[in-house]
């Protein structure tokens, strides 16, 4: 039996039974479940950078979305009040919309 040791979505157990498998799993304490979410959200940030199809791409930024919702309720933050920070930090520094890639800074 593959042992994998990671955090899946809620519904895989029960499509791996229904499937006519059997497995194991814990419910995470709240501690190991934001160590996992953040291991989780590094996986899917490869998955998305290694995606060579635009549908691929795209549903790697709904898994990363989906972990970043998993991500606020642990932390007890909504998703409005993230974007009120997004949107702060926008006005501040800009966003990505540009795509400006800095070369290099002269020290003085």
């Amino acid at each position: 039996m593959p042992t994998y040791n990671k955090l899946v979505r809620d519904l895989i157990p029960q499509i791996i039974e229904e499937s006519g498998k059997e497995c194991t799993t814990r419910v995470l304490a709240p501690n190991e479940y934001l160590i996992e979410l953040k291991l989780k959200m590094l996986e899917e940030a490869i998955e998305f950078k290694e995606a060579e199809e635009q549908k691929d791409a795209i549903e790697e930024l709904a898994d990363i979305l989906e972990l970043v919702h998993a991500s606020l309720a642990v932390y007890g933050v909504s998703y409005e009040e993230l974007e009120q920070i997004r949107l702060s930090k926008k006005e501040k520094r800009g966003g990505f919309s540009g795509g400006i890639y800095l070369i290099e800074v002269e020290d003085e």
